[in-house]
């Protein structure tokens, strides 16, 4: 272990992640075309130093300046007295120089016109950024739903990336201000890898085609055995049409949204209770609203597994309150009574301030009974 190595471990610094060198655009096949310049100007400047040394006794150093000063035509002038032979040594290296400098300018404009070297350099850059996500969403295809979806994830400090294979997409991240984002085909195992699926939290694909989603939902459940990733992914499915819903669960998404259906639901909703129309979104979307409600997983190391509910006493501790309860098997409990049993690896609906839902989520992961409850 070298001196830097430990002093990194001493300070617990962090060395940033960086993308496989395979997954980098390569740029230096690009660059070919300035090495005709490049060695043109090396012989002119080697060629112009001795020839000066030899023609007129210059110092190293004289013959390097007076080199760069006449090839590059600044006017400078003579440094020492030159001979006729040095004089017509500098008007040939002018000519030559101002050749090599026009055809190096005009290679230089080509290639920066076509855009492609600007491009690359762009693409390695946000690699290198999307490689420093953790527990990120990869969001696949750009439309209205994604628009919604990542201002929401955005202000609720997810972070995420846009994968869409139009080239439009350079222009939508620029306006909707998508932080991170990649113009690829997102079923593409390569796409996968540059979004750095493998430290994904999942994968939110909002195609208007299903069979887009089929292949995107097979494509990651494959990616996901091919990489023996310790958990899947959470997949999230939209579906234009309600008969989709199924088939896309079958396939592999956890959880499939129809607007359809949710459309029909909240007019439902409005039309027997009309004085309940705005609750949803006035206590659980508004940014600026203290009350939140979390569905939260128990470990199977906490201390609350098979305790009763009443002898949690979160609801004196954190200020929350479980409205419902979901085992293990799927079987979900509302409004669960005090006797309630907290089994392993179930999910507690809870509801309250963010606060209160993160200590909850604190106390959850405990491995011994909290030092709070000797208080209550």
């Amino acid at each position: 272990m070298n001196l830097l190595t430990r002093i990194r471990k001493f300070l617990n610094w962090e060395i940033s992640p960086k993308p496989s060198t395979k997954l980098l655009p390569p740029i230096y096949p690009h660059l070919k075309p300035f090495r005709l310049p490049l060695i043109l100007t090396i012989l002119t400047m080697l060629v112009g130093t001795l020839g000066y040394i030899i023609i007129d006794n210059f110092t190293l150093m004289d013959a390097i300046y007076q080199t760069g000063v006449t090839f590059t035509t600044v006017g400078f002038g003579e440094i020492a007295p030159i001979s006729n032979e040095g004089r017509i040594f500098t008007i040939t290296l002018i000519v030559f120089g101002f050749a090599v400098f026009s055809s190096a300018i005009g290679i230089l404009v080509a290639e920066f016109s076509k855009g492609t070297i600007v491009a690359i350099l762009k693409e390695r850059r946000m690699l290198y950024k999307i490689a420093r996500l953790k527990k990120h969403f990869v969001v696949c295809y750009h439309n209205d739903y994604t628009i919604e979806v990542t201002k929401q994830l955005r202000q609720n400090h997810i972070p995420f990336v846009v994968i869409d294979p139009r080239e439009d997409i350079h222009e939508w991240a620029k306006e909707y201000k998508y932080p991170a984002y990649l113009k690829a085909e997102p079923h593409a195992e390569l796409s996968m890898l540059k979004a750095h699926l493998a430290s994904a939290k999942g994968m939110i694909t909002l195609s208007s085609s299903i069979a887009d989603n089929i292949a995107l939902i097979a494509s990651v459940r494959l990616f996901e055995k091919e990489h023996f990733l310790p958990r899947p992914y959470y997949i999230i499915s939209s579906a234009e049409s309600i008969g989709d819903i199924e088939k896309l669960k079958k396939l592999g998404a956890n959880t499939v949204v129809s607007p359809t259906k949710i459309t029909a639901q909240r007019i439902s909703a409005m039309a027997a209770r009309p004085d309940m129309e705005n609750l949803l979104e006035e206590y659980l979307y508004k940014n600026d609203n203290p009350l939140d409600m979390q569905e939260i997983e128990v470990p199977k190391y906490s201390w609350m597994v098979l305790k009763k509910l009443k002898e949690t006493h979160l609801r004196d501790i954190t200020n929350t309150s479980i409205v419902g309860i979901t085992k293990k098997d799927g079987k979900f409990i509302s409004m669960p009574k005090g006797d309630t049993l907290v089994t392993s690896e179930c999910r507690l609906l809870v509801i309250g301030t963010q606060n209160g839902i993160r200590a909850t989520k604190d106390i959850l992961r405990k491995r011994q009974k909290p030092k709070e409850l000797k208080f209550v």
